[in-house]
Protein backbone atom coordinates (compact mmCIF):
# COMPACT_ATOMS: atom_id res chain seq x y z
CA UNK A 1 0.00 0.00 0.00
CA UNK A 2 1.10 3.27 -0.84
CA UNK A 3 1.20 5.73 1.66
CA UNK A 4 1.53 8.84 -0.48
CA UNK A 5 -1.59 10.95 -0.92
CA UNK A 6 -1.89 10.92 -5.11
CA UNK A 7 -4.21 13.01 -6.79
CA UNK A 8 -6.43 10.09 -7.44
CA UNK A 9 -7.47 7.81 -4.68
CA UNK A 10 -8.84 5.50 -6.91
CA UNK A 11 -6.26 5.12 -9.74
CA UNK A 12 -2.79 2.86 -9.57
CA UNK A 13 0.05 5.18 -10.95
CA UNK A 14 3.30 3.79 -13.17
CA UNK A 15 6.52 4.55 -11.43
CA UNK A 16 8.44 6.67 -12.99
CA UNK A 17 12.75 5.77 -12.90
CA UNK A 18 14.22 7.22 -15.39
CA UNK A 19 13.71 10.45 -17.90
CA UNK A 20 15.30 9.39 -21.48
CA UNK A 21 15.45 12.71 -23.64
CA UNK A 22 11.20 13.04 -24.46
CA UNK A 23 10.75 9.45 -22.99
CA UNK A 24 9.71 8.91 -19.24
CA UNK A 25 10.79 5.30 -18.62
CA UNK A 26 8.81 3.35 -15.49
CA UNK A 27 9.67 0.15 -13.58
CA UNK A 28 8.97 -2.25 -16.37
CA UNK A 29 10.70 -0.46 -18.83
CA UNK A 30 7.86 0.98 -20.67
CA UNK A 31 8.73 4.14 -22.21
CA UNK A 32 5.93 6.71 -22.71
CA UNK A 33 6.65 9.50 -25.20
CA UNK A 34 5.96 12.87 -23.00
CA UNK A 35 3.91 15.02 -25.06
CA UNK A 36 2.50 17.01 -22.74
CA UNK A 37 5.89 18.15 -20.52
CA UNK A 38 3.52 16.90 -17.92
CA UNK A 39 1.91 20.18 -17.64
CA UNK A 40 3.78 21.98 -20.08
CA UNK A 41 6.67 21.67 -18.01
CA UNK A 42 9.51 19.69 -19.32
CA UNK A 43 10.99 21.92 -22.65
CA UNK A 44 14.20 20.12 -22.05
CA UNK A 45 13.49 16.66 -21.90
CA UNK A 46 14.01 14.71 -18.82
CA UNK A 47 17.65 14.20 -18.87
CA UNK A 48 19.59 17.29 -20.30
CA UNK A 49 23.42 17.13 -19.08
CA UNK A 50 23.70 20.95 -19.16
CA UNK A 51 21.50 21.24 -16.69
CA UNK A 52 22.14 18.37 -14.75
CA UNK A 53 25.55 19.18 -14.29
CA UNK A 54 24.35 23.20 -13.26
CA UNK A 55 22.17 21.06 -10.35
CA UNK A 56 25.16 18.86 -9.13
CA UNK A 57 27.21 21.69 -9.00
CA UNK A 58 25.27 24.69 -7.18
CA UNK A 59 24.60 21.88 -4.51
CA UNK A 60 28.27 21.34 -4.01
CA UNK A 61 28.53 25.01 -3.81
CA UNK A 62 25.24 26.45 -1.80
CA UNK A 63 22.08 24.62 -1.85
CA UNK A 64 19.87 27.00 -0.37
CA UNK A 65 20.37 29.88 1.82
CA UNK A 66 17.24 32.03 3.62
CA UNK A 67 16.42 35.19 1.07
CA UNK A 68 16.11 37.30 4.13
CA UNK A 69 19.75 37.31 5.08
CA UNK A 70 21.55 36.75 2.19
CA UNK A 71 20.74 36.99 -2.18
CA UNK A 72 22.85 34.26 -4.30
CA UNK A 73 24.94 34.50 -7.52
CA UNK A 74 22.54 32.24 -9.30
CA UNK A 75 19.52 34.40 -8.06
CA UNK A 76 21.00 37.73 -9.57
CA UNK A 77 21.61 36.40 -12.35
CA UNK A 78 18.82 34.79 -13.58
CA UNK A 79 17.38 38.01 -12.73
CA UNK A 80 19.26 39.99 -14.89
CA UNK A 81 18.96 37.07 -17.37
CA UNK A 82 15.24 37.47 -17.40
CA UNK A 83 14.57 41.53 -16.75
CA UNK A 84 16.76 41.93 -19.94
CA UNK A 85 14.40 39.79 -22.65
CA UNK A 86 11.18 40.83 -20.55
CA UNK A 87 8.86 43.21 -22.56
CA UNK A 88 8.76 47.02 -21.49
CA UNK A 89 10.00 47.73 -17.87
CA UNK A 90 9.42 44.79 -15.98
CA UNK A 91 12.98 45.37 -14.68
CA UNK A 92 12.28 43.00 -11.30
CA UNK A 93 11.86 39.57 -10.82
CA UNK A 94 10.39 38.02 -7.78
CA UNK A 95 10.98 34.18 -7.14
CA UNK A 96 8.77 31.20 -6.10
CA UNK A 97 8.18 27.89 -6.23
CA UNK A 98 5.59 27.72 -9.02
CA UNK A 99 2.69 29.14 -10.74
CA UNK A 100 0.32 29.14 -8.10
CA UNK A 101 2.83 30.96 -5.91
CA UNK A 102 3.50 33.57 -8.73
CA UNK A 103 -0.05 34.19 -9.00
CA UNK A 104 -0.57 35.18 -5.38
CA UNK A 105 2.43 37.20 -5.31
CA UNK A 106 1.01 39.60 -8.59
CA UNK A 107 -2.35 39.45 -6.07
CA UNK A 108 -0.70 40.89 -2.97
CA UNK A 109 1.72 43.52 -4.59
CA UNK A 110 -1.02 44.95 -6.84
CA UNK A 111 -3.19 45.31 -3.63
CA UNK A 112 -0.12 46.60 -1.51
CA UNK A 113 1.33 48.99 -4.57
CA UNK A 114 -2.19 50.48 -4.54
CA UNK A 115 -2.51 51.11 -0.93
CA UNK A 116 0.90 52.77 -0.91
CA UNK A 117 0.17 55.03 -3.93
CA UNK A 118 -2.99 56.63 -1.74
CA UNK A 119 -5.56 54.42 -3.52
CA UNK A 120 -6.66 51.64 -0.79
CA UNK A 121 -10.06 51.21 -2.41
CA UNK A 122 -8.57 49.72 -5.26
CA UNK A 123 -9.93 45.96 -4.50
CA UNK A 124 -11.67 44.41 -7.52
CA UNK A 125 -9.47 41.82 -9.86
CA UNK A 126 -11.05 41.05 -13.02
CA UNK A 127 -10.41 37.87 -14.60
CA UNK A 128 -12.38 35.64 -17.42
CA UNK A 129 -14.97 32.96 -17.70
CA UNK A 130 -12.99 29.61 -18.35
CA UNK A 131 -9.62 30.92 -17.04
CA UNK A 132 -7.12 29.35 -14.85
CA UNK A 133 -4.48 30.66 -12.55
CA UNK A 134 -3.27 28.42 -10.16
CA UNK A 135 -4.75 25.95 -7.20
CA UNK A 136 -4.01 28.65 -3.85
CA UNK A 137 -7.22 30.20 -2.93
CA UNK A 138 -6.34 33.17 -3.96
CA UNK A 139 -5.25 32.27 -7.35
CA UNK A 140 -8.11 29.50 -7.16
CA UNK A 141 -10.50 32.81 -6.55
CA UNK A 142 -9.23 34.43 -9.31
CA UNK A 143 -9.74 32.03 -11.77
CA UNK A 144 -12.95 31.77 -13.90
CA UNK A 145 -13.36 28.15 -14.09
CA UNK A 146 -16.86 26.75 -12.07
CA UNK A 147 -15.70 23.69 -11.34
CA UNK A 148 -12.36 24.21 -9.72
CA UNK A 149 -14.28 26.52 -7.51
CA UNK A 150 -17.37 24.82 -6.60
CA UNK A 151 -16.32 23.22 -3.25
CA UNK A 152 -14.15 25.88 -2.25
CA UNK A 153 -16.32 28.91 -3.12
CA UNK A 154 -16.90 29.67 0.81
CA UNK A 155 -13.20 30.29 1.04
CA UNK A 156 -12.79 32.77 -1.96
CA UNK A 157 -12.79 35.99 -2.22
CA UNK A 158 -14.96 37.81 -4.76
CA UNK A 159 -13.90 38.05 -8.12
CA UNK A 160 -15.36 39.19 -11.57
CA UNK A 161 -15.16 37.97 -14.85
CA UNK A 162 -15.68 39.00 -18.59
CA UNK A 163 -15.99 36.68 -21.91
CA UNK A 164 -12.79 35.11 -22.60
CA UNK A 165 -10.84 35.48 -26.57
CA UNK A 166 -12.66 32.12 -27.60
CA UNK A 167 -12.89 32.59 -30.99
CA UNK A 168 -14.12 28.79 -31.39
CA UNK A 169 -17.18 29.49 -29.43
CA UNK A 170 -17.44 33.43 -28.23
CA UNK A 171 -17.32 35.02 -32.30
CA UNK A 172 -20.87 35.68 -33.67
CA UNK A 173 -21.85 34.93 -36.68
CA UNK A 174 -20.70 37.00 -39.45
CA UNK A 175 -19.00 39.08 -36.93
CA UNK A 176 -15.01 40.10 -37.62
CA UNK A 177 -12.07 39.24 -35.63
CA UNK A 178 -11.44 43.09 -35.58
CA UNK A 179 -14.98 43.60 -34.05
CA UNK A 180 -15.07 40.61 -31.70
CA UNK A 181 -11.25 42.06 -30.07
CA UNK A 182 -13.43 45.31 -30.11
CA UNK A 183 -16.61 43.57 -28.42
CA UNK A 184 -14.60 42.03 -25.79
CA UNK A 185 -12.54 45.23 -25.04
CA UNK A 186 -15.96 47.09 -24.59
CA UNK A 187 -16.92 44.41 -22.34
CA UNK A 188 -13.80 44.63 -19.71
CA UNK A 189 -14.30 48.36 -20.04
CA UNK A 190 -18.07 48.13 -19.08
CA UNK A 191 -17.13 45.55 -15.89
CA UNK A 192 -14.52 48.33 -15.04
CA UNK A 193 -16.78 50.66 -15.21
CA UNK A 194 -20.04 49.11 -13.47
CA UNK A 195 -17.57 48.25 -10.11
CA UNK A 196 -16.06 51.89 -10.46
CA UNK A 197 -13.05 52.69 -11.98
CA UNK A 198 -11.82 53.88 -9.10
CA UNK A 199 -12.03 50.49 -7.29
CA UNK A 200 -10.57 47.96 -9.54
CA UNK A 201 -7.23 46.82 -8.85
CA UNK A 202 -6.03 44.76 -11.87
CA UNK A 203 -7.19 42.52 -14.86
CA UNK A 204 -5.34 39.10 -15.40
CA UNK A 205 -5.36 36.71 -18.12
CA UNK A 206 -3.50 34.07 -20.26
CA UNK A 207 -2.01 35.59 -23.53
CA UNK A 208 -2.55 32.20 -24.76
CA UNK A 209 -5.08 30.14 -22.94
CA UNK A 210 -3.35 27.07 -21.12
CA UNK A 211 -5.12 23.98 -19.11
CA UNK A 212 -8.93 25.14 -19.26
CA UNK A 213 -9.63 26.09 -22.54
CA UNK A 214 -6.51 23.83 -24.61
CA UNK A 215 -4.08 26.46 -25.78
CA UNK A 216 -6.71 28.86 -27.65
CA UNK A 217 -4.80 31.99 -28.95
CA UNK A 218 -6.65 35.58 -28.80
CA UNK A 219 -7.44 37.34 -31.94
CA UNK A 220 -5.23 40.28 -33.62
CA UNK A 221 -5.46 43.41 -31.60
CA UNK A 222 -7.73 42.05 -28.47
CA UNK A 223 -4.34 42.64 -26.13
CA UNK A 224 -3.14 45.87 -27.28
CA UNK A 225 -6.88 46.90 -26.72
CA UNK A 226 -7.18 45.66 -23.29
CA UNK A 227 -3.69 47.22 -22.55
CA UNK A 228 -5.57 50.48 -23.33
CA UNK A 229 -8.63 49.92 -21.34
CA UNK A 230 -6.52 48.97 -18.30
CA UNK A 231 -4.45 52.22 -19.17
CA UNK A 232 -7.17 54.44 -19.33
CA UNK A 233 -8.39 53.41 -16.25
CA UNK A 234 -5.73 53.07 -14.26
CA UNK A 235 -6.02 49.26 -13.94
CA UNK A 236 -2.88 47.04 -13.66
CA UNK A 237 -2.69 44.35 -16.48
CA UNK A 238 -0.87 41.59 -14.93
CA UNK A 239 0.12 38.38 -17.41
CA UNK A 240 -0.61 35.40 -16.63
CA UNK A 241 2.12 33.25 -19.00
CA UNK A 242 2.94 30.53 -16.08
CA UNK A 243 2.22 27.93 -18.97
CA UNK A 244 2.11 29.54 -22.62
CA UNK A 245 5.59 31.15 -21.42
CA UNK A 246 8.86 30.72 -21.32
CA UNK A 247 9.26 29.50 -25.46
CA UNK A 248 6.43 27.38 -25.18
CA UNK A 249 4.63 29.51 -28.47
CA UNK A 250 7.84 30.07 -29.77
CA UNK A 251 8.93 33.77 -27.96
CA UNK A 252 10.60 33.71 -24.50
CA UNK A 253 7.23 36.25 -23.08
CA UNK A 254 3.97 35.90 -25.02
CA UNK A 255 3.66 39.40 -24.25
CA UNK A 256 6.10 40.19 -26.77
CA UNK A 257 4.14 38.67 -29.52
CA UNK A 258 0.96 40.31 -28.84
CA UNK A 259 3.23 43.89 -28.97
CA UNK A 260 1.71 45.01 -25.03
CA UNK A 261 3.54 45.48 -21.79
CA UNK A 262 2.07 44.22 -18.42
CA UNK A 263 2.53 45.27 -15.30
CA UNK A 264 3.30 42.47 -14.31
CA UNK A 265 4.02 38.81 -15.95
CA UNK A 266 3.92 35.71 -13.97
CA UNK A 267 6.17 32.75 -15.67
CA UNK A 268 6.75 28.82 -14.29
CA UNK A 269 6.62 25.84 -15.59
CA UNK A 270 9.09 26.29 -18.88
CA UNK A 271 11.31 28.62 -16.44
CA UNK A 272 12.78 25.43 -14.57
CA UNK A 273 11.53 22.83 -16.94
CA UNK A 274 10.88 20.61 -14.25
CA UNK A 275 14.28 20.62 -13.16
CA UNK A 276 13.70 22.39 -10.33
CA UNK A 277 10.82 23.98 -8.72
CA UNK A 278 10.51 27.67 -9.32
CA UNK A 279 8.40 30.24 -10.97
CA UNK A 280 8.83 34.05 -10.96
CA UNK A 281 6.91 36.82 -10.79
CA UNK A 282 8.25 40.00 -13.20
CA UNK A 283 7.37 43.33 -12.23
CA UNK A 284 7.46 46.85 -13.70
CA UNK A 285 9.80 49.53 -12.50
CA UNK A 286 6.44 52.06 -11.63
CA UNK A 287 5.57 49.33 -9.00
CA UNK A 288 9.35 48.73 -7.41
CA UNK A 289 9.65 52.78 -7.16
CA UNK A 290 6.46 53.30 -5.33
CA UNK A 291 7.45 50.65 -2.67
CA UNK A 292 10.60 51.37 -2.55
CA UNK A 293 9.07 55.26 -1.80
CA UNK A 294 6.94 54.20 0.42
CA UNK A 295 7.45 51.22 2.78
CA UNK A 296 10.57 49.95 1.95
CA UNK A 297 9.70 46.30 1.52
CA UNK A 298 7.13 43.83 0.10
CA UNK A 299 4.80 42.53 2.63
CA UNK A 300 5.03 38.91 1.43
CA UNK A 301 7.43 35.93 1.78
CA UNK A 302 7.78 31.94 1.34
CA UNK A 303 10.79 29.82 2.88
CA UNK A 304 12.00 29.02 -0.41
CA UNK A 305 11.74 32.37 -2.56
CA UNK A 306 14.54 32.71 -4.47
CA UNK A 307 15.96 28.99 -3.69
CA UNK A 308 19.56 28.88 -5.10
CA UNK A 309 19.53 25.71 -6.57
CA UNK A 310 16.42 26.25 -8.37
CA UNK A 311 17.86 29.32 -9.78
CA UNK A 312 20.72 27.61 -11.09
CA UNK A 313 18.52 25.14 -12.54
CA UNK A 314 16.41 27.38 -14.46
CA UNK A 315 19.65 30.21 -15.55
CA UNK A 316 21.13 27.01 -17.30
CA UNK A 317 17.49 25.63 -18.69
CA UNK A 318 17.60 28.99 -20.26
CA UNK A 319 20.84 29.38 -21.85
CA UNK A 320 20.41 26.14 -23.31
CA UNK A 321 17.28 27.36 -24.75
CA UNK A 322 19.06 30.61 -26.15
CA UNK A 323 22.37 28.61 -27.06
CA UNK A 324 21.01 25.80 -29.16
CA UNK A 325 18.58 28.35 -30.81
CA UNK A 326 15.61 26.52 -29.86
CA UNK A 327 12.97 28.99 -29.94
CA UNK A 328 13.14 29.24 -33.60
CA UNK A 329 12.62 25.32 -33.29
CA UNK A 330 9.43 26.03 -31.66
CA UNK A 331 7.90 27.12 -34.18
CA UNK A 332 8.88 24.80 -37.43
CA UNK A 333 8.05 22.42 -35.08
CA UNK A 334 4.98 23.55 -34.27
CA UNK A 335 4.13 24.34 -37.53
CA UNK A 336 4.64 20.73 -38.81
CA UNK A 337 2.97 19.47 -35.27
CA UNK A 338 -0.05 21.39 -36.40
CA UNK A 339 -0.06 20.43 -40.34
CA UNK A 340 -0.12 16.63 -39.04
CA UNK A 341 -2.77 17.29 -36.59
CA UNK A 342 -5.10 18.64 -38.99
CA UNK A 343 -3.71 16.05 -41.88
CA UNK A 344 -4.76 13.45 -39.21
CA UNK A 345 -7.56 14.80 -37.12
CA UNK A 346 -9.73 17.08 -39.29
CA UNK A 347 -11.31 15.16 -40.93
CA UNK A 348 -13.27 13.04 -38.14
CA UNK A 349 -16.57 14.02 -37.57
CA UNK A 350 -15.51 14.75 -33.52
CA UNK A 351 -12.85 17.10 -33.87
CA UNK A 352 -14.35 20.66 -33.37
CA UNK A 353 -11.29 22.47 -33.74
CA UNK A 354 -7.17 22.45 -33.95
CA UNK A 355 -5.73 25.33 -32.52
CA UNK A 356 -2.29 26.80 -30.59
CA UNK A 357 0.71 28.44 -31.30
CA UNK A 358 4.56 26.94 -31.47
CA UNK A 359 4.13 23.75 -29.45
CA UNK A 360 1.38 24.66 -27.89
CA UNK A 361 -1.58 22.89 -29.18
CA UNK A 362 -5.18 22.09 -28.61
CA UNK A 363 -7.82 19.36 -30.05
CA UNK A 364 -11.32 20.02 -28.85
CA UNK A 365 -13.98 17.62 -29.47
CA UNK A 366 -17.47 17.94 -30.28
CA UNK A 367 -20.52 15.60 -30.76
CA UNK A 368 -21.98 17.98 -33.54
CA UNK A 369 -19.35 19.80 -35.76
CA UNK A 370 -22.11 21.88 -37.01
CA UNK A 371 -23.73 22.89 -33.61
CA UNK A 372 -20.60 22.34 -31.91
CA UNK A 373 -22.74 20.40 -29.22
CA UNK A 374 -19.91 19.04 -26.46
CA UNK A 375 -20.15 15.37 -25.15
CA UNK A 376 -21.93 14.49 -22.33
CA UNK A 377 -19.95 14.73 -19.52
CA UNK A 378 -20.56 11.76 -17.48
CA UNK A 379 -19.00 10.24 -20.46
CA UNK A 380 -15.47 11.42 -19.03
CA UNK A 381 -14.04 10.90 -22.35
CA UNK A 382 -10.90 13.03 -21.68
CA UNK A 383 -10.15 11.10 -18.71
CA UNK A 384 -10.81 7.52 -21.15
CA UNK A 385 -8.37 9.02 -23.96
CA UNK A 386 -5.71 10.03 -21.12
CA UNK A 387 -5.73 6.54 -20.31
CA UNK A 388 -5.82 4.92 -23.59
CA UNK A 389 -2.75 7.24 -24.99
CA UNK A 390 -0.57 6.40 -21.78
CA UNK A 391 -1.70 2.31 -22.75
CA UNK A 392 -0.56 3.39 -25.92
CA UNK A 393 3.15 4.95 -24.76
CA UNK A 394 1.82 8.49 -25.44
CA UNK A 395 1.45 11.19 -22.61
CA UNK A 396 -0.93 13.79 -23.44
CA UNK A 397 -3.32 16.38 -21.31
CA UNK A 398 -6.89 15.90 -21.86
CA UNK A 399 -9.31 17.91 -19.90
CA UNK A 400 -13.08 18.02 -19.33
CA UNK A 401 -15.47 21.01 -18.70
CA UNK A 402 -13.97 23.10 -22.11
CA UNK A 403 -17.21 25.14 -22.25
CA UNK A 404 -18.32 25.64 -19.01
CA UNK A 405 -16.34 24.20 -16.29
CA UNK A 406 -18.68 20.81 -16.40
CA UNK A 407 -19.42 20.51 -20.35
CA UNK A 408 -17.14 19.70 -23.23
CA UNK A 409 -13.52 18.10 -23.55
CA UNK A 410 -10.30 19.35 -25.11
CA UNK A 411 -6.62 17.51 -25.34
CA UNK A 412 -3.55 19.52 -24.90
CA UNK A 413 -0.02 19.31 -26.49
CA UNK A 414 2.92 20.62 -25.47
CA UNK A 415 5.56 18.65 -26.18
CA UNK A 416 9.59 19.34 -25.46
CA UNK A 417 11.55 21.48 -27.24
CA UNK A 418 13.36 19.24 -28.75
CA UNK A 419 11.46 16.94 -30.49
CA UNK A 420 12.34 15.45 -33.93
CA UNK A 421 10.54 14.73 -37.16
CA UNK A 422 9.99 10.96 -36.02
CA UNK A 423 8.51 11.99 -32.32
CA UNK A 424 5.93 14.57 -33.88
CA UNK A 425 5.18 11.43 -36.28
CA UNK A 426 4.72 8.82 -33.56
CA UNK A 427 2.76 11.97 -31.15
CA UNK A 428 0.15 12.43 -33.99
CA UNK A 429 0.11 8.98 -34.64
CA UNK A 430 -0.69 7.45 -31.48
CA UNK A 431 -2.95 9.96 -30.17
CA UNK A 432 -4.69 9.47 -33.60
CA UNK A 433 -5.32 5.67 -32.40
CA UNK A 434 -5.76 6.42 -28.72
CA UNK A 435 -8.95 9.19 -30.17
CA UNK A 436 -10.68 6.32 -32.25
CA UNK A 437 -9.67 3.73 -30.00
CA UNK A 438 -12.19 5.35 -27.25
CA UNK A 439 -14.83 7.02 -29.73
CA UNK A 440 -15.73 3.02 -31.15
CA UNK A 441 -16.51 2.52 -27.78
CA UNK A 442 -18.83 5.49 -27.43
Amino acid sequence: MSHVLHRSLVQNYPTAVKGDGVYLIDSTGKRYLDACGGAAVSCLGHSDPAVIAAVQHQVGELAYAHSSFFTSEPMEQLADFLAARAPGALDYVYFVSGGSEAIEAALKLARQYFVEKGEPERRHIISRRQSYHGNTLGALATGGNLWRRAQFEPLLVETHQVSPCYAYREMRPGETETVFARRLADELEDKIIELGPEQVMAFIAEPVVGATLGAVPPVADYFRLVREVCTRHGVLFIADEVMCGMGRTGSLFVSTQEQVEPDMLCVAKGLGAGYQPIGATLVSEQIVRTLREGSGFFQHGHTYIGHATACAAALAVQQQIESRQLLSRVVSMGRKLDACLRSELSDLPYVGDIRGRGLFRGIELVRDRDTKTPFDAELKLHAKIKSKAMELGLMCYPMGGTVNGRDGDHILLAPPFIIEDSHVDEIVGRLGEAIRSVMHTI
